[in-house]
């Protein structure tokens, strides 16, 4: 059944969600946030995407920036950092223009690929939304990393469609009953921008050496 337009979730909310679902609660449905350097340069690199023109033409090749897209099946919707349109008979065909495209969405991320595939969700979710909205089959996209300077292919298959589809209908859900799930640590913790926010007390635990000083340094043994 479809979401109705007040019921749309944000799109770019799918990685967090995936990422963890206690920061993704804690972000959207209790309005919690912390910059931290990571989301500093993410949100650079981003405005350097949508910075620049928001449509450009090299050759054959049609670029739009910062094109909002949505999708009342998943019930998301957001912006896609770049959207290339390649000229292809068999592609769709564009207002103004006489020739057909195929759209590809281009993601812009920090750093380095990730261990996980959060990123992949999030421009999978983005190519969903694309396809409903234009009307056409898009198999492929790309992840442009920051630190690596290098963009990799993302192959949209079945599987990583349907965890799109069962990620969108849980972060529904959780935002439906308002629930925020509780604390699942792990290594991953060190990096998430709500860390302070989600563990004041464990990030205020010192190391181990430091508790052994302070609280055993002055007893004889």
């Amino acid at each position: 059944m479809p979401y109705s337009e007040e019921d749309y979730l944000l799109l770019s909310g799918i990685q967090h969600f995936a990422f963890c679902r206690r920061q993704w609660a804690l972000i959207y449905i209790e309005q919690e946030w912390q910059d931290n350097l990571r989301t500093v340069e993410g949100k650079r690199l981003h405005e350097k995407a949508h910075g620049e023109p928001l449509f450009e033409k090299r050759g054959d090749l049609l670029i739009v920036r910062g094109l909002p897209v949505s999708s009342s099946e998943l019930g998301l919707l957001g912006a896609c950092d770049v959207v290339e349109f390649h000229r292809d008979e068999n592609g769709i065909s564009l207002f103004g223009r006489k020739d057909r495209y195929r759209p590809v969405p281009v993601e812009y991320k920090r750093g380095e690929p990730k261990a996980d595939h959060s990123d992949m969700l999030q421009l999978c979710a983005q190519a969903m939304c694309l396809e409903e909205m234009l009307a056409c089959a898009i198999p492929k996209g790309y992840l442009y990393y920051g630190e690596t300077r290098h963009r990799f292919e993302v192959q949209f298959t079945p599987e990583l469609r349907s965890e799109v589809r069962s990620a969108a209908a849980e972060m529904h859900d959780m935002y439906r009953k308002r629930y925020t799930p509780k604390v699942k640590t792990g290594s991953f913790c060190r990096a998430c921008s709500l860390r302070d926010l989600c563990l004041p007390k464990l990030c205020s635990i010192k190391s181990v050496a430091e508790y052994i000083a302070q609280n055993l340094g002055g007893r004889d043994s």
